[in-house]
């Protein structure tokens, strides 16, 4: 299919956020704009363009007279967006608590009985997948486009972080204790509860990774 010409740079900008959350293009390298024009056979327009694009998002950063880098992700980032994060997503579950259909959550419950399954298994990765649209229902599910947008801002900036706070100690069984206590408001219709509950999952979220952090650089030390 032949691309439109206003259409070109966001494919441009889709194939290089896929790469970066892929890993092919790491944290902290250098984007060579000419080797990146040749492999990807287009001009440097549509490719800078691009590189605003995802310099905008946060996935890159640009050097004046140096170019574009893959953002690293620090833990005083971390510290941060978590805050934020949990502030925007508590409120999406305080509205889905307001909004949601019965039929709605009936659906939500189908997506919580699986995460049980995987937790006990301890399938690791499928509680993740699981887990993201989990949160991806409550977003929608609160009906709210500009905390949608903001929060799917930052949650590209913790993708490219690569993640992985449930394997901290215990913390696989404390997540999903957290997302039943946040999907009991849900069916309580208590928006409080659950912008309290979801506020809380975020942090302890936060916390794990923490945990996580430090367990590694104890490896690398001892």
């Amino acid at each position: 299919m032949r691309l439109l010409p206003n259409s070109l740079h966001d494919e441009v900008a889709a194939t290089l956020r896929e790469q970066i959350f892929a890993g092919a293009l790491v944290p902290g390298s250098f984007l060579d704009e000419a080797a990146l024009c040749e492999r990807l056979s287009i001009s440097r327009t549509p490719l800078r363009e691009a590189l605003k694009v995802l310099t905008a998002e946060g996935l890159l950063r640009h050097e004046p007279r140096r170019g574009c880098f893959v953002r690293e992700v620090t833990e005083r980032d971390l510290d941060e967006i978590f805050p934020v994060i949990a502030l925007l997503e508590g409120r999406c579950a305080y509205e889905a608590a307001r909004n949601a259909s019965d039929a709605e959550l009936s659906e939500l419950d189908v997506l919580h009985e699986r995460l049980v399954r995987h937790a006990k298994a301890r399938r690791i990765n499928d509680y993740y997948a699981t887990n993201h649209l989990i949160h991806e229902a409550i977003i929608q599910l609160a009906d709210n486009k500009w905390l949608a947008q903001v929060i799917g801002d930052l949650r590209k900036i913790l993708k490219l972080a690569r993640l992985q706070q449930l394997h901290a100690p215990g913390r696989l069984e404390q997540s999903l204790s957290e997302h039943l206590a946040v999907f009991a408001a849900l069916k309580a219709r208590d928006s409080e509860g659950a912008d309290a509950a979801m506020r809380t999952h975020l942090t302890r979220q936060r916390e794990a990774l923490r945990e996580v952090a430090r367990q590694q650089k104890s490896r690398v030390m001892s």
